[in-house]
């Protein structure tokens, strides 16, 4: 048994679930798509979400998948500003900045 199984049981235990109903590999498959895909405090922030999800009577397969997608498209939809404009943006306010402290 691993770590991970003893503290499964261990919390389950804790919150009088059935180990058995834990899916490890679907709630870590997640975890790991939200960090990587995402931000790494997505991945508690989405188990949590699936779980929320779980508990109001939402499948736990087919939520984690739907999760996983909009986490997967997630960079591509949300890049950050162009960093280039940004660059030259404050390069101006710079040059603005200076040239009022000239005068």
């Amino acid at each position: 048994m691993s770590t991970l199984d003893d503290w499964t049981d261990a919390i389950c235990a804790e919150l009088g679930l059935d180990p058995k109903d834990v899916n490890q590999k679907t709630v870590l498959n997640l975890a790991r798509v939200a960090a990587h895909s995402v931000d790494r405090p997505a991945a508690p922030l989405s188990a949590y979400v699936l779980g929320l999800a779980v508990g109001r009577g939402q499948p736990l397969v087919e939520t984690a998948a739907k999760l996983q997608q909009l986490a997967r498209g997630w960079r591509a939809d949300h890049e950050p500003a162009d960093t280039e404009s940004a660059d030259t943006e404050s390069a101006g306010t710079e040059s603005a900045n200076t040239g009022s402290a000239d005068r």
